[in-house]
């Protein structure tokens, strides 16, 4: 069990450092896609430094971003996966291990001491969130670096109900003007709906892991994505802030039953380096990269 656990730690703390330098195919997709729509002088100039950046940090094998964030796991976990009792301690020492080789910058802040230990592991750190499936064998392991711009926007609120879902489209956009900025558009926003604010915040990060183009299966639910992402578009933000014509890569929402007499929302951005990753683990340790096709560890 501990030679299965140390190569379990490699192989995670490999696809970690991995994530922190490459962009997974979506967001790559979907900056050129902005990028080849844009009008704006400025704002084809700053598409340009953000693959120029990317190059560069291919070429010279590091993080694409200095804020490499705080590592949070998303887990779709099969019942029947020989290791699940050991994945906790797993994913922190492969947090700890990945920010030696990676290297990634020491995030991880300890409440009420105020101390960093420049592990990036801490009380609750990595944050791990669970999804137990039945009939399966192997992981899902959604990986997000939580940096500090794209964190500051996140928000979370229960309205009454009668604020309906227009009260919803309000509090977006009230984000996105006072706090959009802060955290680096062109933007993936996160939106979890739910009948409290800790379930609609958690479902806004599961939010940020989808593809970006993907919708929510519920018909209504798919509409009102794409409504907030044309209209947030027409703020103007543009790349960085600077103006342009997108200021988001998308807009994803998931949903939660509510309680009747409640509706949250949640809300989590993703900045345009949005370092998320998908890898599949097989009970023998084999794997497939879902994020970053062609990519090998």
């Amino acid at each position: 069990m501990i030679k299965e656990k140390a190569k379990l730690i490699d192989l995670i703390a490999r696809f970690i450092a991995m994530t922190a330098k490459i962009l997974p195919d979506d967001v790559s997709e979907k900056l050129k896609e902005l990028k080849n729509r844009e009008t704006v002088p400025l704002a084809k100039a700053v598409y340009d430094s953000m693959f120029e950046n990317q190059e560069k940090a291919l070429k010279l094998n590091r993080p694409s971003c200095q804020d490499t964030g705080v590592v949070n796991f998303f887990i779709r976990a099969g019942a029947s996966f020989p290791y699940l009792g050991a994945l906790n301690e797993v994913l922190t020492e492969a947090v700890r291990k990945a920010t030696v080789i990676a290297p990634l910058r020491h995030n991880t802040v300890a409440i009420f001491e105020e101390k960093n230990d420049g592990t990036n592991v801490g009380e609750r750190a990595p944050f791990i969130n669970w999804e137990i499936v039945q009939d399966r064998d192997d992981i899902e392991l959604y990986s997000y670096m939580a940096g500090g711009g794209c964190s500051l926007p996140g928000r979370a609120i229960t309205l009454m109900p009668s604020a309906g879902y227009e009260g919803i489209v309000k509090y977006v956009f009230d984000m996105m003007v006072d706090w959009g900025i802060n955290a680096c558009p062109p933007l993936l926003v996160g939106i979890g709906i739910a009948g409290s604010a800790d379930v609609a915040s958690v479902l806004s990060k599961w939010a940020l892991l989808r593809p970006i183009g993907s919708r929510n299966p519920n018909p209504k639910g798919a509409e009102m994505e794409k409504l907030l992402e044309e209209g947030l578009n027409k703020i103007g933000v543009g790349p960085q802030g600077l103006s342009g014509s997108s200021s988001v890569m998308g807009v994803h929402i998931e949903t939660a039953a509510r309680h009747p007499s409640t509706i949250s929302v949640g809300i989590n951005v993703g900045c345009w380096s949005h370092r998320k990753g998908c890898i599949r683990i097989k009970r023998d340790f084999s794997y497939e990269i879902i994020s970053h096709k062609g990519v090998s560890l």
